[in-house]
């Protein structure tokens, strides 16, 4: 399989309605949408800029209306932007011809939608063999890379089922398999899981996860539910009336909310899911290196397996790097405050007394 490539997206707008570069304009001078709507026109995206590095998840989340959909489909070509560029592999998406853009969008770029999109008279390996077919590949391979798809998304067995006698999980399988069988660098997935069942659509998460760390590809993944994008996100861009009010990670938005808006996103989130020793450590303090790695963490440890072993010591939990040396140590104190109400590492802190002379401790070890 091919190295993944990086996507950019440059001041995307798109507006629908009458005079849309006139209404770009009027946006760049500080309109907001209900102006432009009383004109009939409609901002849908406004100045969104990004950039996907190779082999990451990138979630683009926001209420229904927020744009994120609109800005999914300028990224393939399926909607042309008002204005801005959008570039993958070093090749600039928004210059091409209507051929050049089909041509792309059948070898680098695949669509996994949320409504699964199945051919109900076709079998799941000629479901899953569809985008070959389109790309002109000869019968017996698409068959074989289609299996070998199929396989990955746990469907091995079922290559001569049709459709409907495959649950909603199973089905939405067949779609993120006909989309990893063309090989595509870029999928793009729109609110993919929203139409599943809860357990089936963390089923479907853990699948995604399995197969990005084998494979390595470049996503945008369209999502409406926060912890969905906490879980799935290397970086995650919160979409506001056609904004993009914040990037970062699932650390920082939870942490560091750009605004009010993105606070009151993350008031329900379950932070123990979220956050690792790094997120909440302690740097002040740092060590030598230490004796042994028993009891002691990594600054990737998850928040729940932090706690764990923060309830077997008297002292504050070690946090090691690669080299074994102490980056950071983690009150007990501390790990109440982060699932507190408070939102920063500071205030997490500051009101717990720590541990008696346990973060000297902790350096010494």
């Amino acid at each position: 399989m091919r190295v993944s490539a990086r996507l950019q997206a440059e001041h995307l707008y798109k507006v629908f309605g009458r005079r849309p570069d006139e209404a770009v304009g009027k946006l760049r001078e500080g309109a907001d949408r209900e102006e432009l709507r009383a004109d009939g026109t409609t901002a849908a995206v406004i100045d969104a800029s990004f950039t996907v590095e190779p082999g990451q998840i990138f979630v683009v989340m926001g209420l229904s209306g927020s744009g994120k959909s609109t800005l999914l489909r300028m990224l393939n070509g399926l909607l042309e932007p008002t204005e801005g560029q959008v570039s993958f592999d070093g090749q600039d998406l928004t210059a091409l011809s209507a051929r050049e853009l089909r041509e792309v969008r059948s070898r680098k770029i695949s669509m996994v939608f949320q409504h699964f999109a199945l051919f109900p008279h076709r079998s799941v390996r000629d479901n899953a063999a569809y985008g070959l077919e389109v790309q002109g590949v000869p019968r017996a391979e698409r068959e074989r890379r289609a299996d070998e798809a199929l396989a990955l998304c746990g469907l091995a067995g079922w290559e001569a089922s049709w459709p409907d006698e495959l649950s909603g999980g199973m089905q939405q399988r067949v779609g993120l398999a006909r989309a990893l069988a063309t090989d595509a660098d870029l999928l793009l997935m729109d609110e993919s899981f929203s139409a599943l069942d809860p357990l089936i659509r963390r089923d479907m998460q853990d699948q995604l996860l399995q197969l990005q760390h084998t494979l390595k590809k470049t996503i945008v993944f369209i999502t409406h539910d926060l912890n969905e994008a906490m879980r799935l996100g290397d970086r995650i861009a919160v979409m506001r009336d056609g904004r993009i009010v914040q990037t970062g990670t699932a650390e920082d938005i939870l942490l560091r909310p750009a605004d009010d808006y993105v606070a009151s996103f993350t008031q329900d989130v379950d932070r123990s899911r979220v956050l690792t020793a790094e997120a909440v450590m302690d740097r002040d303090v740092r060590g030598d290196e230490a004796d042994c790695d028993c009891d002691t963490a990594t600054p990737e440890t998850p928040f729940t397996e932090l706690c764990a072993i923060s309830a077997r010591l008297s002292h504050p939990v070690a946090v090691l790097d690669e080299r074994h040396a102490v980056v950071g140590v983690v009150p007990r104190q501390r790990l109440v405050g982060f699932l507190g109400d408070e939102s920063s590492p500071e205030s997490a802190s500051c009101d717990a007394p720590r541990d008696q002379g346990g973060e000297k401790e902790v350096a010494r070890a």
